[in-house]
């Protein structure tokens, strides 16, 4: 009877730790709900697209291998030598934000931070992965079937 008790409890802890992973759809009405619908010039279909490539729409996306010592964390892959503090290498953390909170399956902290970045100069160019696989693409299939 413990051991069942024990492993119900383990099962319960690593369940509430498992990414979230988004639709396109989910991730699109989300995103549109906290106004990122042509914020700063930039379509919905362009967040979704983006967040498509920067992390498969999963939101404990984490990579830690970029080649100036930086890491980047989240659906967006927020970067932590510009926009948040990780605690391991130098931050402007222009987001205010530790880096940890955008690996949570709430992502209004990452949508807040996003909109931070795409306030910028570079605006979403400062994604990556939007430059190389979204900016000046027909993005229609992004939002095709989503009944916005």
């Amino acid at each position: 009877m413990r051991s069942i008790l024990i492993i119900s409890l383990l099962g319960c802890f690593f369940a509430a730790y498992e990414a979230k992973i988004f639709s396109k759809c989910e991730l699109a009405r989300k995103l549109k709900a906290e106004g990122m619908d042509g914020f700063h010039g930039y379509s919905l279909a362009n967040w979704v697209c983006m967040a498509e490539h920067e992390s498969n729409f999963n939101t404990r996306a984490f990579n830690g291998k970029n080649d100036n010592g930086s890491s980047d964390y989240g659906i967006f892959q927020i970067n932590s030598k510009w926009w948040c503090k990780n605690n391991s290498s130098p931050s402007a953390n222009a987001c205010n934000t530790m880096c940890s909170r955008f690996l949570d399956d709430n992502i209004s902290d990452d949508i807040a931070c996003a909109k931070r970045v795409v306030k910028d100069p570079n605006g979403m160019s400062a994604w990556v992965a939007w430059v190389r696989h979204c900016r000046n693409k027909d993005l229609s299939r992004y939002l095709a079937s989503c009944n916005l």
